[in-house]
């Protein structure tokens, strides 16, 4: 049986208890593991203000749904949940949740892992920096650590 697979980009705070419990509620009697991940705006000790986020509609709820369909062909996740913020997220906002389902707890934790990885690397979102004293930053890039997390999903 497919998946069942949700992605959302929205400019609306995330609730991360609000968005755990309807996950649970839609996953029923067989899920017997869920795997979850919560991003948060950070602060860097006070230089930051927010993250500016920017997706193209459309791309990136495609090419999103894709690695997720990925990660459910990799593990048997019966249920997965994205929702991703765009627009001004300020230090402490909910970024990102990224939820699976699978009857066994190394399956939909997994599928987490692979999932916020390509978002973290690949995903068609970004980031800019807004500093707290007016300054706005560049836009942020992925690591070289982030894309050795990456990378090991390619192997």
């Amino acid at each position: 049986m497919a998946p069942v697979i949700a992605v959302t980009i929205s400019d609306k705070p995330i609730d991360p208890a609000g968005t755990v419990a309807q996950f649970i509620a839609t996953c029923g009697e067989d899920a017997g593991a869920i795997g979850q991940f919560f991003g948060r705006c950070r602060s860097e000790q006070g230089a930051l203000s927010g993250l500016e986020l920017e997706h193209y509609p459309g791309m990136a709820e495609a090419q999103i749904k894709a690695a997720c369909d990925e990660a459910a062909r990799r593990w048997p996740l019966t249920h997965i949940n994205v929702l991703h913020r765009h627009g001004l997220v300020r230090p402490g906002e909910t970024i990102v949740a990224v939820l699976t389902a699978s009857a066994h707890r190394e399956a939909a934790l997994m599928g987490v892992q692979y999932i916020k990885e390509y978002l973290k690397t690949d995903a068609p979102i970004w980031k800019r920096d807004h500093r707290a004293h007016g300054r706005d930053g560049e836009r942020v890039q992925s690591k070289a650590t982030d894309d050795e997390k990456r990378a090991r999903w390619q192997r």
